[in-house]
């Protein structure tokens, strides 16, 4: 009785926040222009700010005129300045927080800043949405009778320089509120620890004989804790362990490639997933209808978003338009203006709108993950939707992959090369290998011309990789769990000589 108390009291309250949501939906174009206003005039006496001419800018025909499009590298000094303690430099309040993020395997890691702004007012206020469009969705759920198992990344938070470091996800069960923590498992000493291994069967101790309603995390990382739930428990599949479990909020990696595999393990039909679109520079869009691929793009959480189609992106050299132009079925790379200081900074995803009333958006890949070695312009939703229809004909099951390229040498000519870790081989590589390639020919018209009678590129080459390779290899560069991830597509044979020399 106390615990459906608790679970309708908590959805009483987050439920209210739809009404500021409709606000957004309403008039997007002046939430955000008021949004950017805001967020200069906040910051017009920081060093960046004044440097700009953040005081003399007037609309967005003047923003674009007087701050330069920013990439990671470009804005670094400033950074590294402000975590070795100056503060006022591109956000006015002090910031002591620094989101540790290398995005793929990148040796080189990036600290993003993370304000007491982007804490409470995107990060924290879109975990609460996220649970609010899930229970306006399903005004009968138990939620909140249970617990959310919560899988985060694998980093401590450090201390360096009177600032902190760490994975998002750890700066954010750092700063939860208490009722947050209160439903939410393992614990935080638990959700902390840095050791991985480690780690996964001490949030299989505390949760197994724990009512888990629902699960968060990286779809990679979540497969890999629930498979081995199964092995602890011998159960035949994950209802059998939490049988009240109801829906699984999953970002980070596309899913396409995990789906098969969560439906095998969590077999109910009625079972939710509800996607999310997050970084260490930010919340940006949540899933806000049952059963859509489709992704609300959040616009009064002090984020202001332009956008450059990707046929005319010069990364800092490239014009960039506001949320009012754009328009659907056209690849955009993201620039974000944000309550944390990062000022028309390139975060490097791109994304399609499937609707413009209000704006939903999917996200199609990275502006650095495509293959175009050849002028073959491959991207991930084609190597996506390819290595699907790949393994429905051939019964197949993939747990990882990576992609790069056989360059030609002398009269040989070029191609890709595939490296697949399989749960479920095909019984013949060589199908598996024709049907995907002439998947990516109906998919890519560029592809499909490059390939025609092998003029320049050959078939494609494809490895079935020994059992644990990509897990192995992340171990060895200490990058397991959280936003790590194995690098999909490259244009440098850097990633595939690695794992093919393992």
């Amino acid at each position: 009785m106390a615990f459906q108390f608790i679970n309708s009291i908590i959805s009483w309250f987050l439920k209210k926040r739809k009404h500021q949501i409709e606000l957004f939906l309403k008039y997007p174009k002046d939430v955000q222009e008021e949004l950017l206003m805001k967020l200069l005039k906040t910051a017009k006496n920081t060093d960046f700010g004044k440097e700009n001419n953040f005081s003399s800018i007037k609309n967005h025909a003047d923003f674009i005129k007087n701050v330069p499009i920013q990439k990671y590298e470009t804005f670094e000094p400033l950074i590294e300045k402000c975590r070795k303690g100056t503060q006022n430099i591109f956000w006015p309040s002090d910031i002591k927080w620094f989101a540790k993020s290398s995005g793929t395997t990148n040796a080189k890691s990036k600290f993003i800043p993370v304000s007491d702004d982007a804490l409470e007012y995107c990060h924290m206020k879109a975990g609460k949405d996220m649970l609010c469009l899930y229970i306006n969705n399903n005004p009968k759920t138990q939620l909140f009778t249970g617990k959310g198992l919560r899988l985060g990344g694998s980093s401590e938070v450090y201390k360096d320089n009177g600032s902190y470091f760490g994975d998002l996800s750890a700066i954010i069960i750092e700063n939860m509120p208490f009722w947050a923590d209160f439903s939410s498992a393992p614990s935080q000493e638990v959700a902390l620890m840095s050791d991985w291994e480690t780690k996964m069967d001490a949030i299989i101790d505390e949760t197994i004989a724990e009512d888990i309603t629902s699960l968060a995390g990286v779809p990679s990382w979540m497969l890999v804790l629930l498979n081995r739930v199964l092995e602890r428990t011998g159960k035949a599949n994950i209802l059998e362990v939490w049988p009240n479990l109801e829906v699984y909020f999953h970002g980070g990696v596309n899913f396409n490639p995990y789906r098969e595999q969560y439906k095998k393990i969590i077999p109910n039909k009625d079972f939710k997933y509800y996607e999310i679109y997050n970084a260490s520079e930010g919340f940006f869009a949540i899933q806000d209808r049952n059963n859509s691929k489709e992704l609300l793009l959040m616009l009064d959480y002090g984020i202001f978003y332009e956008f450059v189609p990707m046929s005319e992106y010069k990364g800092e050299n490239s014009i960039a338009i506001p949320l009012s132009e754009v328009k659907k079925d056209i690849d955009y790379a993201i620039i974000i203006t944000t309550n944390a200081g990062l000022w028309r900074y390139l975060i490097g995803d791109t994304v399609r709108f499937t609707s413009l009333e209000p704006y939903r958006i999917k996200i199609t890949g990275r502006t650095k993950h495509f293959l175009n070695v050849f002028g073959e312009e491959l991207n991930i939703e084609n190597v996506e939707e390819a290595l699907k229809l790949a393994c429905e004909k051939t019964n197949a099951i993939i747990l990882d992959y990576t992609v790069g390229p056989i360059f030609m040498e002398g009269k040989e000519k070029g191609g890709h090369e595939w490296l697949l870790e399989f749960k479920e081989k095909p019984n013949s590589i060589g199908y598996f290998t024709e049907v995907l390639d002439n998947a990516l020919k109906s998919l890519n018209s560029d592809y499909e011309a490059k390939r025609y009678l092998n003029m320049t590129l050959m078939p494609p080459k494809v490895h079935a990789a020994k059992t644990g390779l990509f897990y192995n290899w992340l171990k060895s560069k200490n990058k397991l769990g959280g936003q790590h991830k194995v690098p999909r597509l490259s244009n440098s044979r850097d990633f595939l000589e690695e794992l093919l020399a393992l």
